[in-house]
């Protein structure tokens, strides 16, 4: 691991802090009152077993990426596997994807994609977000169920209301720029109401190049057959377009508030570094009702949403296209997500409170392979059916109760039922060549229904202003996904093509799979000052032991190749994953001529293992850490960041997972802000360090990729170079 020098760190931190004050002195102007506006919305989620992240610890981040899982990144436990430029994949305590709960808005929505390219987060700009909870493995059942390594809450603003006889008109309009792959976009809202209704427009726009590494980690030269130059330094299949439109209407009185919310996203291209393929076109229509009541007895919540998506995917830019005259290999993908959620908080008296509630989810999939024009052997002349009319409802049933025994003392003790069920017709291939995989699925019965049972207690003890304890456990429940269960053929060309690992390898469903189900104890040390401000201290362990946990066997059960890219099957095994996070804060000097100055840290540590195979899970963060310095005069926070990774030498075997070099990074920020007007201005890899994402799978950004080993094995997709960036935003 290497360390950058402290007299560097001390002369960087001694600028920025130079520039505030200097930026402070200049600014002689009284800041603008703005009208007072009256925002109304529900009330915060218990914040037992969470973290949570508001609006202000949220707009530097936002000026960095367009991702919004990226927003994520101070919360100790939480990584990102890499995937497309807006596409990240949150990891929380080793454990990703699908066995996390996302929901945007109330929505939980579903990657619908053989590489899960559409993320439920990446349906939310990041400029939209307002609030993100977290909630780790051991959360309260009504957080949500579905999962087995927690929940993340990421919310867009509440509607804004003017005052009694008063019109509100106000909106926001912002960008930003990135040097590094020449990144850029806008942002824009805009509201109109009275005391009573309230109408909302927001909408943004993100488009990057390709971006580059800090060194060569390859050959300069053509990036595929037939395709451009592309430098040693370039990482292919990384550039991206999006957009995204949302219409907000709302109504409120002095105790209900109901909102109907439109929104379409546009995506024409995102190129994937460790897919096979890339996203050549994602539309998303989604319509999001809720209403909520405060009333004598209680509070009621409900919510109905949909989504439809249309995705297709072909070989990108960097990719090559033709093979011996076909070209390219269309894929494409519809789905329609309908759910809805009713929730009762009952206060039962002044201590106690009963949570009651239901939610329900149906999920319908069409994956198919459209023909390759004149192949009547490898892509045609039939359509080749992946996924076909494949389902996934569920149906929840949720209590939980609430104690307050003393001042001190705070239970929280939950259950879950839920119903699963999935299904999916008869499937064919592009030919005969697959009619014996396809018998073979098609022999089977498809129909399959799970009844999860989730239990989850926590104890939280105060004894006093400056300390916290919590011990929790829960047994929580996941259901394997449609890919998981019903993806086919076994050859490697179509088998690399269902792939959400990003590892390179290719991958065959199983539909005799049983759900995942972990048992986590979990806890936290937080001793703090009184005040909250001038210092504190986290420590949180826990242990997970995962029954049928999900993971891969060779599908040749005689290959024991330990390089190169392999077909592998998803298997039932049992696993564990236990480790630590600590965070912790100082306040180091208030009020000087210089401004205040905080110094903020993180570490976690997580461990993953196979007990059934005795190999390392897959795609497990390294030990990390991250000190800041942060440093407040008047309108003006700035931060010096230094992050560090260990070497990632624990990998998975079965996978042929390679492994990554330790580094550490260094990142410059600052940011103005009043009411009216912001500004973000930063460097990441302030030093141009090279390294490899410990987290971003092989790279399979260029080249031959149809063929599964017809690329480069033992790539790692290296993280970004340098960048500097800006970001501005005006409220009106």
């Amino acid at each position: 691991m290497h360390y950058q020098t402290k007299p560097a760190v001390v002369a960087v931190t001694l600028a920025l802090s130079a520039l505030g004050q200097l930026a402070y002195a200049a600014d002689s102007t009284e800041v603008q009152q703005m009208p007072e506006v009256v925002v109304h919305g529900t009330r915060p989620d218990n914040q037992a077993n969470g973290s949570t992240l508001n609006q202000a610890q949220l707009a530097g981040q936002a000026a960095r990426s367009s991702d919004s899982a990226q927003l994520l990144q101070d919360i100790p436990g939480l990584n990102l596997h890499a995937a497309g430029g807006f596409s990240g994949l949150p990891v929380l305590r080793g454990l990703a994807d699908d066995r996390l709960l996302v929901k945007t808005d109330g929505a939980s929505l579903i990657a619908s994609c053989p590489n899960h390219m559409n993320s439920p987060l990446s349906y939310m700009d990041a400029s939209k977000v307002e609030s993100v909870q977290v909630y780790n493995g051991a959360a309260p059942v009504s957080a949500g169920g579905d999962n087995i390594g927690g929940v993340i809450v990421a919310k867009s603003a509440a509607p804004q209301f003017a005052e009694s006889g008063q019109i509100l008109q106000s909106g926001e309009v912002g960008a930003f720029y990135r040097s590094n792959g020449d990144a850029r976009g806008a942002n824009a809202s805009a509201t109109l109401a009275n005391d009573h209704v309230s109408i909302n427009y927001t909408g943004s726009t993100a488009r990057s190049n390709n971006y580059d590494a800090a060194a060569n980690f390859k050959s300069a030269g053509a990036a595929a057959s037939g395709r451009a130059w592309m430098d040693g330094d370039t990482v292919g299949s990384t550039a991206y377009k999006t957009e995204n439109h949302e219409l907000g209407v709302a109504w409120r009185d002095n105790y209900q508030l109901l909102e109907a919310r439109v929104g379409v996203q546009r995506t024409p291209y995102e190129g994937f570094a460790n897919q096979r393929m890339d996203m050549t076109d994602n539309s998303s229509n989604q319509l999001n009702l809720h209403y909520n009541g405060q009333f004598a007895w209680g509070e009621l919540d409900a919510r109905l949403y949909s989504q439809y998506v249309r995705h297709h995917m072909d070989f990108g830019n960097d990719k090559q296209l033709d093979y011996m005259g076909d070209i390219g290999m269309p894929m494409d993908t519809a789905s329609h997500t309908q759910g809805g959620s009713l929730t009762l908080d009952l206060p039962l008296n002044a201590s106690n409170k009963l949570k009651l509630g239901t939610e329900f989810q149906r999920y319908q999939l069409n994956d198919w392979w459209p023909p390759v024009a004149g192949d009547t052997m490898m892509m045609g002349p039939e359509t080749f059916w992946n996924i076909k009319n494949g389902k996934r409802d569920k149906l929840d049933l949720f209590a939980e109760w609430q104690a307050d025994w003393t001042p001190q003392w705070r239970s929280i003790i939950g259950t879950r039922l839920s119903q699963v069920k999935t299904n999916a017709d008869n499937v064919s291939g592009y030919s005969s060549m697959y009619d014996s995989d396809a018998a073979a699925f098609n022999a089977q019965s498809h129909a399959r229904t799970d009844n999860n049972i989730d239990f989850s207690a926590l104890t939280r003890f105060t004894p006093s202003a400056t300390e916290q304890y919590e011990l929790a456990f829960a047994r929580k429940t996941r259901s394997p996904n449609l890919y998981e269960r019903y993806t086919w053929a076994t050859d490697s060309m179509t088998s690399i093509m269902n792939n959400f690992a990003g590892d390179g390898n290719g991958y065959v469903g199983n539909p005799n799979l049983k759900p995942e189900v972990a048992n986590t104890l979990s806890s936290s040390v937080d001793w703090h000052a009184a005040d909250g401000e001038a210092w504190q201290f986290k420590l949180s362990p826990y242990y997970s032991y995962v029954q049928n946990y999900i993971d891969a066997r060779r599908y040749d059960a005689s290959s024991t190749a330990t390089t190169g890219y392999v077909v592998l099957q998803y298997v039932n095994q049992n696993a564990q994953l236990y480790g630590v996070d600590v965070s912790g804060k100082l306040q180091l000097a208030k009020n000087t001529a210089y401004g205040s100055f905080d110094a903020t840290a993180q570490l976690s540590y997580t461990r993953g293992e196979n007990l059934t195979t005795g190999d390392n899970l897959y795609n497990i963060m390294p030990l990390n850490a991250k000190l800041a310095l942060v440093n407040k005069l008047g309108q003006w926070t700035s931060t010096a960041e230094w992050q560090a990774v260990r070497a990632k030498t624990e990998v998975s075997a079965v996978r042929n997972e390679a492994k990554t070099p330790g580094y550490s990074l260094f990142n410059l920020r600052t940011r103005y802000e009043n009411k009216q007007f912001s500004v973000d201005v930063g460097i990441d890899n302030v030093f141009n360090r090279f390294y490899t994402l410990p987290l971003g799978g092989a790279y399979t950004g260029q080249g031959a990729t149809m063929g599964i080993n017809s690329i480069a094995w033992g790539v790692g997709v290296p993280g970004p170079a340098r960048s500097l960036y800006t970001a501005f935003n005006y409220k009106f």
